[in-house]
């Protein structure tokens, strides 16, 4: 597949998800990071993102809840431009029924090459990295050149 550089701007927009297990450490890891997250444009799931907000008194874009559709809801702003960073503490101890959703989500993150933490850890770095404050290239599907090629398959 083809790639081109698109830009993340220097104002992020993040994405929050957390499983049940895993809410409050994304809680207080939002709080420990608040004066950097602020800085940024964020969104999450339901039920995450009200808590988020409710906790931190930070604004949060609330989707649906993981189950009801959040996951991918989340995939199809990432796909369209809308996300940045995905930070998603997920449980990888209790099996959940939107396992499938969860999976496609990571998959489509891959795909448009969006930067992804799914613990503390890695989200301290991605947070304290350089890169956070300024804009930066990251390479994604060139869709218009796979459009071209698979509607060209189909040619009379």
């Amino acid at each position: 597949m083809n790639t081109i550089d698109k830009p993340i701007a220097a104002q992020k927009r993040i994405a929050l998800v957390a499983h049940d297990n895993r809410k409050q450490g994304l809680i207080d890891w939002c709080q420990k990071h608040r004066a950097i997250l602020e800085q940024h444009q964020l969104l999450g799931t339901g039920t995450t993102g009200s808590q988020i907000e409710s906790s931190t008194g930070m604004r949060v874009e609330k989707l649906f809840s993981g189950p009801m559709g959040g996951d991918q809801q989340l995939g199809a702003k990432i796909c369209q431009g809308d996300v940045d960073i995905l930070i998603f503490f997920w449980d990888p101890f209790e099996p959940m029924p939107h396992d499938p959703d969860v999976k496609a989500l990571l998959r489509i993150a891959a795909v448009w090459n969006i930067p992804v933490a799914c613990n503390a850890s890695s989200a301290d770095m991605m947070i304290h990295s350089a890169l956070m404050s300024q804009s930066f290239a990251r390479q994604v599907p060139d869709y218009q050149s796979y459009l071209a090629s698979r509607t060209g398959d189909f040619a009379v």
